[in-house]
């Protein structure tokens, strides 16, 4: 049995930041991961980088990237005022969103970047994901242009090595089982490691493993039928068992426990992530597309959103379709905007010279019915409205019981390609309730449970139905640190 101030199950970026605040504060912590070190760093190494910030101009933003005076001048960097972050928010999630978790989101934000870039992440401008050169002019939509340099790879490797100069211990192959309870303070953990039990103890324990994406059992119970089918977009080890340990000594469920985070995904990736080809499976320039399921119909509004504030949805609706798949349908015209990753050799596509050939090409899908679906779309797209993919431009359809609303282009031009979708399952909504000012656990009858805290996927509250982009690594660091800073400082009363 093993003695510390804070325990943080968990090795990815909210664990780290919540490791990394509690050794700002004095504590002596250590790091359980159940994954081998070369696996480690849960969900956030499969992350984009996107990270979604309050902020009112580029000014805030050269807070944590050098953007030059020349860069400033002839780019159009959007804005995401604390106004339009809460709008954006309540937006996605029906109105859901726990308001005072989400203004604790959104108004320690920009700080907790400052704070991470003093640990040495660094940030950069998410150009290729959420701009566009227009007439010459660079713009960023979706109100989100910033990036962690390196993606959550990037991320969690800068973590680490802040983590190694800080002396903060990290233990792998250590798999928690188990709260250490006697009913009025949480003291440790109880884990597996090679084979035997080890126990570990500590004035406060802080929960960061993630949640049960990986986990196909709990994933048909929480979410429903179908949803053992998914692929896992992340890492394999976010099994839900730090939900189960702490739902075990009663801490209070809270969120959108059938509700997910998902994308549209290669059909034909692998069963879970592989951070060495995490960016040849994205799908996400299906606004740009007309996206059919097997019967040959569209079934979703392709453009009604930028990406950002739709693929958490569409892959859902793709894993709803017959077969669980989809094809986005792309001519040249609007090819030229797709994302890069569509340019992957791993890419699971078909191309063609016409239409007829390219229906005879799509695997699975009815081909008469297919040329139907896109003969009526081409003659209902509305002529003469200025196409432009940086901003939502009204290039719609018109007469359609399914419409466009956005980014609709006559499908006309040869060459023709189709890429073959399926849904990718990133993280589960459902989670623990906590104090919005501390990221402390609450039991059933709302009362903070002594020295058990949580932070990331464990989290619940944030997000109902839908997601905006770039927000789950902010959130996951602003309540890390938030996490971190009260366990240590409650760990420290408990010693006196």
């Amino acid at each position: 049995m093993k003695e510390y101030d804070v325990i943080v199950v968990g090795k990815g970026n909210a664990a780290l930041c919540a490791a990394l605040s509690a050794r700002d504060e004095g504590a002596r912590v250590v790091v359980l991961e159940a994954a081998p070190q070369y696996e480690a760093g849960g969900n956030s190494r499969f992350a984009g980088g996107a990270m979604r910030i309050a902020y009112n101009d580029v000014n805030d933003l050269r807070r944590l990237i050098d953007i030059s005076d020349e860069e400033a001048e002839n780019t159009d960097w959007d804005t995401n005022t604390v106004d339009e972050f809460f709008d954006d928010m309540f937006r996605v999630t029906a109105f859901r969103c726990d308001p005072d978790l989400t203004e604790t989101l959104i108004k320690q934000s920009l700080e907790c970047m400052v704070w991470l870039k003093s640990k040495g992440v660094r940030f950069t401008p998410f150009y290729g994901s959420t701009s566009q050169v227009v007439n010459g002019r660079r713009k960023f939509f979706g109100r989100n242009p910033v990036a962690v340099s390196g993606g959550g790879e990037g991320l969690v490797q800068v973590l680490d090595e802040a983590a190694l100069k800080a002396d903060i211990e990290v233990i792998y192959e250590t798999r928690a089982t188990s709260l250490l309870y006697d009913g009025a303070r949480v003291s440790g953990v109880r884990t597996l490691q090679n084979g035997e039990v080890v126990e570990f103890r500590a004035k406060s324990v802080i929960l960061a493993c993630g949640g049960f994406e990986a986990n196909p059992e709990m994933r048909t119970k929480y979410l429903g039928k179908g949803w053992e089918l998914a692929k896992v977009r992340g890492t394999r080890f976010n099994m839900g068992e730090g939900l189960k340990m702490a739902l075990d000594i009663g801490a209070c469920p809270h969120g959108n426990w059938s509700g997910r985070h998902t994308t549209p995904w290669d059909r034909n990736a692998p069963e879970f992530g592989d951070v060495t080809l995490m960016n040849s499976w994205y799908r996400h320039s299906y606004p740009l597309s007309v996206m059919v399921n097997a019967d040959g119909k569209r079934f979703v509004d392709e453009g009604a959103d930028f990406y950002n504030y739709t693929y958490a949805v569409y892959g859902e609706e793709i894993l709803n379709q017959p077969g669980q798949f989809a094809w986005q349908v792309f001519d040249a015209k609007s090819k030229k905007y797709a994302r890069s990753e569509y340019q992957d050799k791993r890419a699971t596509k078909v191309s063609a010279d016409t239409l007829e050939e390219l229906a005879t090409k799509l695997e699975g899908v009815n081909p008469e019915q297919f040329l139907k679906t896109m003969r009526e779309y081409n003659a209902a797209v509305v002529q003469g409205v200025p196409y432009n993919p940086a901003v939502k431009d009204g290039c719609r359809t018109e007469g359609l019981a399914l419409p466009k609303s956005n980014w609709a282009l006559p499908v006309d031009t040869a060459p023709f390609e189709a890429y073959n979708t399926t849904c990718g399952i990133t993280f589960t909504f459902g989670g623990l309730r906590v104090d919005p000012q501390s990221s402390q656990v609450l039991d059933l009858t709302m009362k903070p449970i002594p020295g058990l805290y949580t932070a990331g996927e464990m989290l619940g509250g944030l997000y109902y139905f839908n997601y905006g982009s770039g927000t789950g690594l902010v959130s996951g660091s602003v309540f890390g640190r938030l996490a971190g800073t009260s366990a240590a400082k409650a760990a420290g009363a408990a010693r006196h």
